[in-house]
């Protein structure tokens, strides 16, 4: 995404118009990257969102509620303790840095005047919020890392705090475009140009360079020294209080000059319905995916099912032929030698015009106890036959009911639609699931002992009645 160096200086440049002196009253961790501030200031209360997740990682204020867990997270306790009640006193960023620092003043616990700062580091997946105390020393992060775990620094408790290092430039901090150009020189031509300025330069995506060259016809290929004037002096434009974001292709937006200043927190509003849109968008494919793969689980199981009947009725075909060898075997016992533990006998089939056939014998039983066993197979095939007929219409069915679900599933456009697809779903199917009903057979063979055998029972001992009952 094109949370870069630029997009942060600016939200902290509107957080500074809004938030500075403002009091923190609330802090939440709707989930493990994210933490909410709430803060009152100027007469009115503010929301700030940081995330650090590796593809959403930002900061920036919202308006957006979210879900809560009931047990607030360790962490979230901690920012409790520390924060409730300072003050904002200032936001700090370094450069281009996508590293903002929030100095904080407040009352300790003996009423002495103190500071704290939170640091929010967004890069990507080495993103981190980290509360320090006045002396620089880390007292808690949302992800504790060490030198062991090949973390570059420690961020640990009761660890100094550490500036990370970068060895890019600050576009800003250049005087003139022959800086630009002389630091890009050794490298043009061997590599596009958005992968060249943003791996040579803080803070600015490859998302920026890539808009600034379309709109300006740029080739990424370019070596042309007047085609990278024009993005230096397209870059130095963006270093001004009057910017937005716009959204570009791939899902993806980029900062931007403007002249509207009708808003002070243009950026952050952006910002804001850009990401809860996201997410709301990926919540969505992600429920129903986790919906689907349920759906299409029971499907499996169905097609397995009929696939097993198929198999069976194919079986059931060969029942009139063993109902012709118990036939055959039973007519002529009489010309059988019953000792001989024959494996297979030849004899004629009146039903096909006398014509030999070799019907095959377990040794270990006698002819007559053959045709009884190949009569037993006929009667068994038959009743088979009729029931797995019936189940296998009633499973086609299903199957036909399911692939609907799934069709509708598939043009579901809303998280309503998921919802009412899969309550359709359980009270059909889950619902006849053996585990949810052993689970509620458990239920209801627990109700039934709290229920049974609790009546006091009476014993009488040297003429007292004693009333005895078991523990419940």
């Amino acid at each position: 995404m094109a949370f870069d160096g630029i997009v942060t200086k600016q939200v902290i440049n509107e957080l500074d118009n809004l938030l500075i002196g403002g009091k923190i009253n609330k802090v939440y961790q709707p989930n493990k990257n994210e933490v909410l501030f709430g803060i009152y200031s100027n007469g009115k209360n503010y929301t700030l969102l940081i995330n650090i997740d590796s593809n959403r990682c930002r900061i920036h204020l919202t308006n957006f509620q979210k879900r809560n867990p009931l047990n607030a997270p360790n962490f979230c306790m901690l920012l409790r303790k520390h924060l409730i009640g300072m003050k904002i006193k200032a936001f700090e960023t370094y450069g281009l840095e996508r590293i903002v620092k929030i100095r904080l003043e407040g009352y300790d616990e003996l009423n002495d005047l103190t500071t704290k700062e939170i640091v929010v580091e967004l890069m990507g997946k080495h993103s981190n919020i980290i509360l320090l105390n006045n002396s620089n020393t880390i007292i808690d992060s949302m992800r504790h890392l060490d030198i062991s775990s090949n973390s570059t620094r420690d961020i640990m408790p009761a660890r100094k705090y550490v500036f990370p290092n970068n060895e890019k430039q600050d576009f800003f901090k250049l005087d003139n475009f022959i800086e630009f150009y002389n630091i890009l020189i050794p490298f043009i031509g061997n590599e596009p140009i958005d992968t060249l300025i943003s791996s040579k330069f803080i803070g600015i995506s490859k998302a920026l360079i890539s808009h600034i060259l379309e709109t300006n016809n740029i080739l990424n290929t370019s070596t042309l020294e007047e085609d990278y004037h024009t993005i230096y002096d397209a870059l130095i434009k963006l270093n001004t209080s009057t910017l937005t974001c716009i959204p570009i292709s791939n899902n993806d937006y980029v900062i931007t000059q403007i002249n509207d200043t009708s808003s002070p927190i243009q950026v952050n509003l952006f910002l804001d319905e850009f990401y809860h849109t996201k997410e709301l968008s990926e919540e969505f494919i992600s429920y129903r995916n986790s919906v689907l793969k349920l759906i299409l689980n029971e499907l499996k199981k169905y097609t397995k099912r009929l696939e097993n009947m198929n198999d069976k009725l194919e079986e059931c075909n060969k029942k009139e032929q063993y109902r012709i060898y118990g036939e055959l075997i039973t007519a002529n016992l009489y010309q059988i030698d019953e000792n001989n533990n024959l494996t297979s006998i030849i004899l004629p089939n009146y039903y096909a015009n006398n014509e030999d056939i070799t019907i095959p014998l377990d040794k270990s039983i006698s002819p007559h106890m053959n045709a009884k066993k190949y009569f037993k197979k006929y009667t068994k095939l038959k009743n088979a036959c009729e029931i797995v007929s019936k189940q296998k219409q009633e499973t086609k069915e299903e199957i036909n009911y399911i692939e609907s679900i799934v069709y509708e599933l598939e043009n579901a456009k809303t998280v309503s639609d998921i919802d009412y697809i899969y309550t359709e779903f359980s009270e059909n199917f889950l619902g006849k699931n053996v585990s949810i009903s052993t689970k509620n057979m458990k239920k209801n063979n627990v109700k039934k002992k709290k229920e049974e055998d609790f009546s006091p029972i009476k014993v009488i001992i040297d003429g007292y009645e004693v009333l005895v009952r078991k523990k419940q």
